[in-house]
């Protein structure tokens, strides 16, 4: 009776080292998917992570060390741009899709694992807890990470030539702006807050859009030097800016979550909105809560108190 032959082992899966993470597309909310790209960074340090984003936010995580190739999606190109775009990339089989954007794109891609977002959140959850439910198994369990962003040391040089000028270096950045009206705290208050913090801070620099550029220099005119630099940085140059401030006050807006990802302590005004949900993300930051949720209602001295409160627990970093 002839042997039974001995069965062929299975074929080894082939697996490009690569992960791709779908993200969102609003500045703030990219900064708060940061702690997944960080978290699977250390869970998988052998594999680049390639990242679907928006042209507008995407480039804060160009510098990364764990960015491989940044994929630009224009919402608005039509179908034809979005079918070529997901042939784009398919042309790559990944070890682990994150899709944190959408409900099907993932499982339209060429993938050993897929994981996206639940469907369904707590109440009380804030958007990087729900990111970071995503993963799932793919890391291990824990708390998220902070926020993070990387810049190279040419950026950093770069801002500091921006700064040059400023007196001192006890510095407060201000953002005024906000993507509608609703959530933008009144630029007379603003103004009455620099003056109130007179003998605290050298200057004040003021970020933003060049739309902003109106507000900026009105506030800017209260008396305390200030560079205004509205429509004037990138949004990498913007984070090198704000990591040389000594403390942070703007509005609900994506600078709010760069200035915490770049560990500035970070106050943030809250008139309408989900601060539970899309507040910055990390120890150093504070929110205020504007009464019945009017930011005119909002008192510049209120501000200033909050503000020193979060001075006094996370002082300037050295």
């Amino acid at each position: 009776m002839p042997p039974t032959p001995t069965p062929a082992p299975p074929k080894a899966l082939v697996v490009t080292p690569r992960l791709l993470v779908i993200t969102l597309s609003n500045i703030g909310d990219l900064v708060l998917t940061t702690p997944v790209l960080e978290a699977l960074s250390q869970a998988y340090p052998d594999q680049c992570i390639d990242i679907v984003g928006d042209r507008r936010s995407i480039e804060l995580l160009a510098h990364a060390p764990y960015t491989g190739d940044l994929f630009p999606f224009n919402k608005r190109g039509g179908w034809r741009s979005h079918l070529a775009f997901l042939h784009r990339l398919r042309e790559r089989r990944y070890t682990a899709v994150v899709d944190l954007r959408t409900a099907y794109l993932g499982y339209l891609l060429r993938a050993d694992i897929r994981w996206r977002k639940p469907r369904r959140r707590r109440p009380d959850q804030h958007a990087v807890e729900e990111h970071f439910a995503a993963l799932d198994a793919l890391v291990p369990r824990r708390r998220p990470p902070p926020c993070q962003l990387h810049l190279p040391p040419a950026i950093h040089a770069h801002a500091a030539k921006l700064l040059a000028q400023l007196p001192g270096k006890r510095w407060l950045a201000l953002a005024p702006g906000a993507n509608w009206p609703g959530k933008k705290w009144p630029r007379e208050h603003f103004r009455r807050l620099l003056v109130e913090l007179a003998a605290d801070f050298d200057a004040a620099i003021i970020l933003g859009s060049a739309d902003d550029d109106g507000d900026a220099r009105a506030i800017a005119s209260a008396g305390l030097p200030a560079a205004v630099l509205t429509g004037q940085t990138d949004l990498c140059t913007a984070a090198a800016v704000l990591a040389r401030a000594d403390a942070f006050v703007g509005n609900d807006s994506g600078l709010g979550h760069i200035a915490a990802a770049m560990n500035t302590p970070t106050l943030t005004l809250f008139g309408p909105g989900d601060p539970g949900r899309y507040r910055p993300w990390g120890a150093h930051t504070r929110i205020v809560v504007a009464p019945l949720r009017d930011l005119i209602r909002l008192e510049p001295t209120t501000v200033r108190a909050a503000l020193a409160e979060l001075r006094a627990t996370h002082p300037r970093r050295c």
